[in-house]
C-alpha cells in the first residue's frame, strides 16, 4: 500500500512538474510541446502494449482483457464526449470568464479519476514492477497536461501561484482514484485482470483521441515522430529495468 501511495503521488505530482516552466515564462513553443506530448505518447503505447496487456492475460481470461480494455475506451469515450476540457490549440484570451476555466478545473477532475484507477490496479497485481512503471507513464503524460492547463488558466488572467495550486490539485485526484482502485482490487482479487485491461484501453483512447493528433497539428510532425519513436524506446529500457 505504501508503494502505491509513493507511486500514485509521484505520478499525479508531475502534473504539476509540468506546469512549473511557467513560473519563468508564461508559455512554451509549439514545437517544445508538440515534441512533450508525443514521448508521452510513446510511453503510453509502450506500457500498455508491453506491459498491461500482457500482464492482464496472466491474470484474467482473454474475454475478461478484450471486455476490459473495451470499457476503458468506452468509459474514456463518454467522458471525452461529454465533459469539455482544456482547448490545447488556441489561448481562451483575456475575457474568459471565471465559470469556463472552473468548468475546465472540474473536468480534469474527472478525466483523471479512470488514470489513478490505473494506477491502482497496476500496485494490486502479481507483478511488482508494473506498479512503478504504469506510474512513470502515466506522469509522462501528466507533464504536457499540466503546462497546457498551466498555460490556459494564466491566459484566463490568473496569478501564476494560483494556476500551479490548481495545477497540483487536478494532479491529486489522481492519488485518491489510486487508492480507491487499488483497495478495490484487493478486495475483488478476479477485478485486477480487468482492471489492467481498463487501464490499457483508456492509455490507448488517450494516445490516438488526444495525444497524437495535439502533437502533429502545428507543422513538427517529423520532430514530433523521433520523439514518439523515443518516448517508446525508453519505457521499453524501464520496463526492462523493472
Amino acid at each position: 500500500m505504501q508503494a502505491a501511495l509513493l507511486g500514485s503521488f509521484i505520478s499525479a505530482m508531475a502534473t504539476l512538474l509540468g506546469a512549473i516552466p511557467l513560473l519563468f515564462v508564461r508559455r512554451l513553443s509549439e514545437g517544445w510541446k508538440d515534441s512533450l506530448i508525443a514521448f508521452a505518447a510513446g510511453i503510453m503505447v509502450a506500457a500498455s502494449t508491453f506491459a498491461l496487456i500482457p500482464q492482464a492475460l496472466e491474470e484474467a481470461s482473454i474475454l475478461a482483457v478484450i471486455v476490459g480494455l473495451m470499457a476503458g475506451v468506452v468509459a474514456l469515450d463518454l467522458i471525452e464526449r461529454n465533459i469539455p476540457h482544456v482547448d490545447v490549440e488556441g489561448q481562451p484570451g483575456r475575457h474568459a470568464s471565471e465559470a469556463r476555466y472552473w468548468l475546465v478545473i472540474i473536468a480534469l477532475f474527472i478525466h483523471n479519476i479512470p488514470e489513478g484507477l490505473s494506477t491502482g490496479f497496476s500496485y494490486a497485481s502479481a507483478n511488482a514492477g508494473l506498479g512503478p512503471l504504469v506510474a512513470i507513464s502515466i506522469g509522462a503524460q501528466n507533464i504536457p497536461e499540466g503546462l497546457i492547463l498551466g498555460v490556459f488558466l494564466l491566459g484566463s488572467s490568473m496569478s501564476k501561484w494560483k494556476a500551479l495550486a490548481i495545477v497540483a490539485l487536478t494532479g491529486l485526484m489522481e492519488m485518491v482514484s489510486a487508492v480507491a482502485g487499488y483497495f478495490a482490487a484487493e478486495a475483488v482479487r478476479h477485478l485486477i485482470g480487468f482492471g489492467l485491461s481498463f487501464a490499457a484501453g483508456a492509455m490507448l483512447f488517450i494516445v490516438y483521441k488526444e495525444l497524437m493528433p495535439e502533437s502533429h497539428g502545428h507543422g513538427h510532425e517529423r520532430v514530433s515522430t523521433y520523439s514518439f519513436i523515443a518516448g517508446l524506446l525508453a519505457m521499453v529500457c524501464v520496463s526492462v529495468w523493472f
